[in-house]
C-alpha cells in the first residue's frame, strides 16, 4: 500500500505558494517547475485544493493563493482534498472464501485493527498544520 504522490505534491505546491506569494505570480507553470511535473498535473491538483477551499485560483495566468490561514489547514485536510480514498484507507479483498476458516474470519480479525490504524494516522495528520510545515521550511531555507 502506498499513498499517491498527489499528497506530497499538494504540500509542495502549498509551500511554494506561501513562499513566493510576495515575489511573483504563482502560476501552475511556476509550480510545475518547482515540483518537476507537468503543469496539467498541477492544475488538476489546484482544482482539487480549490474545491475544498484550501486555495483560490485565478483563471488564465492569474496565479494561485492560499485561501485561509495556514494554521487552519491540516495535513488531513490536504490528504482528503487530493487523495481518492473515499472513506477507507485499506481496501479489503471482496470475496474471502467462507468455507475456509481463515476466509470466514478474516474480517473479524482485521477490520477493527485496520480501522484503528487509519484513525491513528488521521489523528496524527490533524495535529500537523501548514503553519507547522512553513515554520520548518523557513528554518531550512534560511540555513542554506
Amino acid at each position: 500500500m502506498q499513498i499517491s504522490s498527489r499528497f506530497t505534491i499538494a504540500i509542495h505546491v502549498l509551500i511554494c505558494i506561501e513562499t513566493f506569494k510576495n515575489d511573483k505570480k504563482v502560476t501552475s507553470n511556476f509550480l510545475a517547475s518547482s515540483v518537476n511535473a507537468n503543469p496539467v498535473v498541477i492544475r488538476r491538483l489546484l482544482q482539487q485544493l480549490k474545491a475544498t477551499s484550501i486555495v483560490n485560483v485565478v483563471r488564465g495566468s492569474g496565479g494561485a493563493e492560499i485561501a485561509k490561514p495556514l494554521d487552519e489547514i491540516t495535513l488531513l485536510d490536504i490528504y482528503n482534498a487530493v487523495e481518492c480514498v473515499n472513506g477507507n484507507l485499506f481496501h479489503f479483498h471482496g470475496n474471502p472464501n467462507g468455507l475456509c476458516p481463515v476466509g470466514r474470519n478474516i474480517h473479524g480479525i482485521l477490520d477493527a485493527r485496520l480501522d484503528q490504524i487509519q484513525k491513528a494516522m488521521e489523528t496524527e495528520m490533524k495535529s500537523v498544520t501548514m503553519a507547522d510545515i512553513m515554520k520548518e521550511t523557513k528554518k531550512v531555507i534560511s540555513a542554506e
